[in-house]
């Protein structure tokens, strides 16, 4: 029996990008966490954190995650601080196989600020704070099930390492 796949990792990992591919390639939904929130509070993820706060937003996040969880198998996609939340990897790896998309502080700097939408690297110097975001969450990424690096790997390449883990170890 398949179980539901989350991918963690940093901001700008690639976690939504291989998350679609690998959903495609095994026939199921990828629920991308943020959408949902920004659906919900009809406003952008900064706007969210500006206006009701950090921790209004990751009582939403814990909300919609534990909805997914409680559908049928899909590739999950939440932001990359709900790993670091308390028991959130956990109470998801009872129900799930969980995945760290594993990128340097550079790597994740460079793709994260092209997308404006990230409310945890808006000030004068995104590379330092995605280093100091990286020193806080990766023990958190680290109690995932399995981790692949993708360092220097096109998006189908990790969407084909993610599948062969996604069937050896996932019941897909």
């Amino acid at each position: 029996m398949s179980r539901h796949l989350i991918l963690v990792g940093l901001p700008g990992a690639g976690k939504s990008t291989v998350g679609r591919l690998l959903a495609d390639r095994l026939q199921t939904q990828c629920v991308d966490i943020d959408t949902l929130i920004v659906r919900r509070m009809q406003m952008p993820i900064t706007q969210v954190f500006g206006e009701q706060g950090e921790a209004k937003f990751r009582a939403i996040e814990a909300e919609l995650m534990a909805r997914a969880l409680a559908e049928p198998p899909a590739v999950l996609v939440p932001g990359g601080g709900w790993a670091a939340q308390p028991e959130a990897m956990e109470t998801a790896k009872q129900s799930a196989y969980v995945i760290y998309l594993r990128t340097n502080a550079a790597t994740s700097t460079r793709r994260a600020t092209i997308d404006s939408s990230r409310p945890l690297l808006t000030g004068d110097d995104p590379f330092e704070q995605m280093r100091h975001l990286l020193q806080q969450r990766e023990p958190f990424y680290r109690q995932a099930h399995h981790e692949i690096n993708v360092e220097g790997k096109s998006p189908e390449r990790v969407t084909d390492e993610l599948t062969i883990v996604a069937r050896r170890e996932a019941g897909w």
